[in-house]
């Protein structure tokens, strides 16, 4: 199943993050938090504003983003959970 995204949403899917400290030790799966890191799977077109005109997106697919711990919608698809937000509630795109 391929979701596209309305208006200003963007599919997002979670990047985990290490589960090994640098001394070694191995956090489990149930003491992690859930990372606050993901990779942009899809954008939608942007939102308009008050005259109609489309304003564009500021990220694109592949963009790695910083979000809320408590952002976006969860939704599974084939099996993956992946989180519907809107631009708005993304902080930073991560750059490399």
């Amino acid at each position: 199943m391929k979701l596209r995204p309305l208006a200003d949403r963007v599919i997002v899917k979670r990047v985990e993050n290490e589960t090994k400290t640098a001394s070694g030790i191995v956090i489990p799966d149930s003491a992690a938090e859930k990372p606050d890191q993901g990779e942009i799977l899809a954008v939608g077109p942007g939102r308009k504003n008050d005259k109609g005109e489309l304003i564009a997106m500021n990220v694109k697919v592949g963009d790695r983003v910083l979000f809320g711990k408590y952002s976006g919608q969860t939704v599974k698809v084939s099996g993956d959970e992946l989180l519907v937000m809107k631009e708005e509630d993304l902080f930073a795109v991560v750059e490399k």
